[in-house]
């Protein structure tokens, strides 16, 4: 695996993301709802590039002080190689810069590897969505995260 570059999500990368989604997802957005996605001032979205192809991509959107992570996709062929680590580090880069106080996402009550790595971020389960997702139907799990408060020094 060549290095790793992540950065913004961009026009020229739309397709790419949408194999992602249709690959990683039973029910994947639409190639017009991630297209809206560049042109809303609340979301921000993050690929992971490998060699010039999209390897996985991640999308938050801020309400108010708080993140929503919306989407958090890596192709089969590059998980368990730290790129999804990765963006969420990003993110929480972000919303750290963006006086952000928590992360909020939903993941599948199946979905194990994804959970465990969200609690080595610091995040941690506060409830269910039941029947939050369709195609298989299923429970989510909501998780939620405080980011720390800046610490500023005199």
């Amino acid at each position: 695996m060549g290095d790793v570059i992540v950065r913004g999500m961009l026009q020229k990368d739309i397709d790419q993301v949408m194999n992602i989604e249709r690959i990683c997802f039973s029910m994947p957005w639409s190639k017009a709802s991630l297209e809206n996605e560049l042109t809303n001032e609340l979301a921000y979205y993050q690929v992971a590039e490998v060699s010039g192809e999209i390897a996985a991509y991640m999308g938050m959107w801020k309400i108010i002080d708080e993140c929503h992570i919306t989407n958090v996709a890596v192709l089969p062929e590059y998980r368990n190689k730290g790129i999804a680590g990765m963006l969420i580090n990003k993110m929480i880069e972000i919303c750290k810069s963006s006086e952000i106080s928590y992360m909020t996402l939903e993941v599948r009550i199946s979905n194990e590897p994804a959970i465990n790595l969200y609690k080595k971020f610091g995040f941690y389960a506060v409830g269910k969505r039941p029947n939050y997702y369709v195609k298989p139907l299923e429970d989510a799990l909501i998780m939620w995260m405080e980011l720390p408060e800046p610490y500023f020094s005199d």
